[in-house]
C-alpha cells in the first residue's frame, strides 16, 4: 500500500515537473508582441472604450469601471468558445486550422480597410445619458460583449497566430492569450474610465493624435495579418 502511494506521489511530482518545464518553452517574444498589439487596439477609439468614456464622464469613474468589468467578463466566454472550438480543429485537421488562419488574416485586413475608410473624428454623445447603477452597467457591459459575435470572430482571427509553445496544450495557450487580452484591456479601459474627460479633451483637440491613432490601428491589423500568414 505504501509502495503504491509512493509511486503515485512520484508520478504526480513528475507530471508537475513536466508542466513547469513546458512553461520554460513558452515563446515570451510572441507573448510580448501579443500584449503590444492588444494595447494598441485597446487604446484606439472604438464603440466599447467610447461607451466606457461616456459613462465615466457623465456619471463618474466608478460607473465607467463597472462597465469595463462587465465587458472583460464577457471576454471570458468568447475565450472559452475559441479555446475549445479551435483546439478541436487543431487536433483533427491541421489543414482546416490553416484555413482558419488565412480567413483570420483576411478578416484583419478587412478591419484595417474599414479603419482606413473611416473618419479619424471621435463621435461621443453624452446628451440624455440615463443614470444607471453600477450593477446595471456591469450587466450592460457584459451583454454588449457576450452578444456581439464579432468578438468571437476577432478572437478566432487574432489568437491562432500567437500560439507560443509546442509543449503546452492549445486550450491552455488560448486561455493564456485570453487572460493577457483581458488583463491588458482591463488596465487600459480602466485608465480611460479614471482619466475620463481629460483624455477625451486632449484627443478631441489634437488632429495629429486622432490621425496617429487611426494609422496605428491600421498598422497593427495589417501587421498581425502578415504575422499570421508567415
Amino acid at each position: 500500500m505504501s509502495t503504491n502511494i509512493g509511486i503515485l506521489a512520484q508520478l504526480f511530482f513528475l507530471k508537475k515537473s513536466a508542466n513547469y518545464l513546458a512553461l520554460l518553452f513558452m515563446d515570451f517574444e510572441i507573448l510580448a508582441s501579443f500584449v503590444v498589439a492588444t494595447s494598441i487596439l485597446a487604446i484606439s477609439p472604438g464603440p466599447d472604450n467610447i461607451f466606457v468614456l461616456t459613462q465615466s464622464i457623465v456619471h463618474g469613474r466608478t460607473y465607467g469601471i463597472a462597465t469595463v468589468l462587465g465587458l472583460m467578463t464577457g471576454c471570458i466566454i468568447h475565450t472559452t468558445l475559441v479555446a475549445f472550438g479551435i483546439s478541436a480543429i487543431i487536433t483533427k485537421s491541421p489543414l482546416l486550422f490553416l484555413g482558419i488562419k488565412i480567413l483570420g488574416a483576411i478578416y484583419l485586413l478587412y478591419l484595417a480597410y474599414k479603419v482606413f475608410r473611416s473618419s479619424p473624428e471621435i463621435v461621443m454623445n453624452t446628451d440624455n445619458v440615463e443614470k444607471k447603477s453600477t450593477s446595471e452597467l456591469f450587466k450592460i457591459g457584459f451583454l454588449m460583449n457576450v452578444l456581439n459575435p464579432k468578438v468571437t470572430i476577432f478572437f478566432m482571427a487574432l489568437f491562432p497566430g500567437f500560439l507560443f509553445s509546442d509543449e503546452l496544450s492549445s486550450v491552455f495557450q488560448f486561455y493564456i492569450l485570453g487572460g493577457l487580452f483581458i488583463l491588458t484591456s482591463l488596465i487600459i479601459f480602466s485608465s480611460i474610465a479614471i482619466l475620463g474627460g481629460k483624455a477625451s479633451e486632449k484627443i478631441q483637440e489634437s488632429n495629429l493624435m486622432k490621425q496617429s491613432l487611426k494609422w496605428l490601428q491600421i498598422f497593427v491589423f495589417v501587421g498581425i495579418a502578415v504575422f499570421i500568414l508567415m
